[in-house]
């Protein structure tokens, strides 16, 4: 329904509460009383035109014995009543019987005198009945016209028999009164077994209820969609995925805990160490420099332990994504770099093509994810070298924000660069202490706003060798509307 563009109307709030099998019945009983009520009013029209054909033609009967008593030999008219006939006639009629014989233009009149005639003429030997009131009371009349003397046209009779309609209504009420309790005992039969095919078709559903409740607390394996209704296998799918999510939740909290464990163990035993060896120490010149390496240490635990919340935050947190100027933002992460560079004697260029880049994303997170990369680059790059941070447009992938961190480092060996960006992995040709999170915390950002790293060699030397280190972000392009305030000034 949804492709037509059409939505069917929502339910009020309290019918939620119901059951499934409450909420049909309630909603398809009215319409099937409905429909009832309208083929019981179709039912008596019917009944009251098949009870005026059938007493009509007796009407008919009636009205042709008459005429084969009427007589116009004596020069006026004289008519023989078949009394039995209308004896007969009375008892199944259940009421009176009326008859009038007259010419057309009343100057002659036997019988029950008033009969109304129809509304339009006569036709010659075509009969006409309607409803009418004879004294008060409902009757069905008949009449019939034909020439008085076939030899001498232009003079009609006029033959009219009328009887009491409590017969013929009679007869049509206890047709609609079949009719009634036949369609009442359908209705009744009808929702009965809704009720139980409803109940029959929801067993799949307890069933499921049942074996979710059976399940341990930390079962967050996926519901089995095979056994449940097709239409209910979506909700089942959606469970699926909350289910899925949850897990995903929750390794990351276990992997948080591992990881730190794992990176605090040594660093925590190394920081005892060093603070029972400046207990120890009496010489003030060397508990002085136990101190700063105490110090150091205590730094780079810091580092760890924030670089383990940048992760776990990636991987977990809920990310409120705004339009934000990558270009701006790369460009106060550069500056904010400049110190470090300076102090490892390295140049750090930034490089823009020119005009806002605008993309959708978290300011907080890719500003994590740029610090990563650029201390990255500037702590494995010697003195005297250079880093560069890129930030441009690439049409050639569909419209993509680049951001790119060049250095010319020992870079990464090209049958370890797959494994780039996992938890604690670091290149086999780096000596330097680390904690190998740097690119996970990247990537993982990259991940969350639904784009992709690659690392590649910087470039490839005339001997043939792979020199330093390029890491290109590739994030979806927004079209530009209002930047935001805070990056408005760069």
């Amino acid at each position: 329904m949804h492709g037509l563009g059409l939505r069917w109307p929502s339910l009020p709030t309290r019918w939620h509460r119901f059951s499934v099998r409450r909420t049909l019945l309630a909603l398809v009983l009215p319409v099937m009383l409905a429909a009832v009520g309208i083929e019981l009013a179709l039912t008596w029209g019917t009944a009251l035109q098949a009870a005026n054909s059938a007493y009509d033609r007796s009407l008919l009967g009636a009205i042709k014995a008459i005429d084969s008593n009427v007589s116009t030999e004596t020069g006026g008219l004289s008519v023989e009543m078949p009394y039995r006939l209308l004896e007969f006639f009375e008892l199944t009629a259940s009421g009176q019987v009326f008859f009038r014989v007259s010419t057309e233009d009343g100057l002659v009149e036997i019988g029950n005198a008033g009969l109304p005639l129809p509304g339009q003429p006569l036709k010659t030997g075509v009969p006409r009945f309607i409803d009418a009131e004879y004294f008060g009371a409902p009757v069905r009349v008949g009449a019939w016209a034909r020439e008085l003397d076939p030899e001498r046209p232009g003079r009609r009779l006029v033959i009219q028999v009328a009887e009491s309609t409590n017969s013929r209504n009679a007869f049509s009420r206890a047709l609609l009164m079949q009719a009634m309790w036949r369609d009442l005992l359908t209705v009744s039969i009808v929702a009965g077994t809704l009720a139980l095919v409803i109940g029959w078709a929801l067993r799949p559903l307890d069933r499921l209820r049942r074996e979710v409740e059976a399940r341990a607390d930390d079962d967050l394996s996926p519901v089995d969609e095979t056994e449940v209704p097709a239409d209910a296998a979506p909700l089942v799918r959606a469970i699926n995925h909350h289910l899925a999510r949850q897990r995903e939740l929750i390794d990351g909290r276990r992997r948080f805990v591992d990881d730190a464990s794992h990176q605090l163990r040594t660093p925590l035993a190394t920081l005892a160490t060093m603070v029972g060896y400046a207990r120890r120490e009496r010489d003030p010149a060397l508990l002085t420099e136990a101190l700063t390496a105490l110090k150091g240490q205590i730094d780079d635990t810091v580092r760890r332990t924030n670089q383990m919340l940048a992760l776990a935050r990636a991987d977990t947190a809920p990310v409120a994504m705004t339009p934000l100027a990558l270009d701006r933002l790369a460009d106060r992460c550069a500056r904010e770099s400049w110190p470090l560079a300076r102090e490892q004697g390295i140049d750090l260029g930034f490089d823009h093509a020119g005009g806002d880049i605008i993309v959708l994303g978290h300011e907080g997170q890719l500003r994590e994810a740029l610090l990563n990369l650029l201390h990255n680059a500037l702590r494995y790059t010697p003195r005297g070298g250079v880093v560069t941070l890129q930030v441009g447009v690439d049409r050639s992938h569909g419209d993509t924000a680049v951001i790119r961190v060049v250095d010319d480092g020992p870079g990464i060996p090209a049958d370890e660069r797959p494994r780039a960006g996992e938890r604690f992995f670091r290149g086999s040709n780096v000596d330097l202490p680390g904690s190998g999170l740097g690119l996970a915390i990247v990537r993982a950002i990259v991940r969350r706003h639904f784009g992709e790293m690659e690392v590649a060699a910087a470039r490839l030397d005339a001997d043939g060798l792979e020199r330093g280190t390029t890491v290109t972000l590739r994030l979806p392009l927004r079209v530009p509307t209002e930047i935001p305030s805070p990056l408005k000034a760069g």
